[in-house]
């Protein structure tokens, strides 16, 4: 055990989140994603919904201060102005932890997909609830 870390991140985790550079992407991903047949290392946390993970990640990451749009959710298919409980949440934490606020753009299902093939990893959360996805572009620690 380590003091002041998360004890939901895991070792897995912690490591990546370490050897992420700036610029790098991870995807914190729902239940249903379709994470290990996307191609970047996977990391579960089976158990944990995508909100906690959120929160988790971004008490050691700071998202990327030179860009307009760190974070990015995916569109609900067919309705592109929804927003989904989950993706509410994540601009809620967002708003509320992370060291450069900022608000989330969203990118359509198969565009999302096409980013998250090109994350350095995925988090594969337990969320059950849909389009609990997010993509964090990693900024540079001060």
């Amino acid at each position: 055990m380590l003091r002041g870390i998360n004890p939901i991140l895991s070792p897995d985790l912690l490591y990546i989140l370490r050897a992420m550079a700036h610029g790098d992407e991870i995807v914190i991903a729902d239940a249903n994603f379709p994470a290990q047949s996307l191609g970047p290392r996977v990391v579960r946390l089976d158990g944990v919904n995508a909100t906690e993970a959120l929160s988790a990640i971004l008490s050691l990451m700071p998202l990327d201060d030179f860009t307009k749009t760190p974070a990015f959710s995916m569109q609900v298919v067919g309705e592109v102005d929804a927003v989904p409980e989950a993706v509410k949440e994540f601009q809620q934490v967002i708003n509320d932890e992370a060291d450069n606020p900022a608000a989330l753009a969203s990118l359509e299902r198969y565009a999302f997909y096409d980013r998250a093939k090109a994350a350095f990893a995925v988090v594969q959360t337990g969320e059950t609830r849909l389009y609990g996805n997010i993509l964090l572009k990693k900024g540079v620690v001060r």
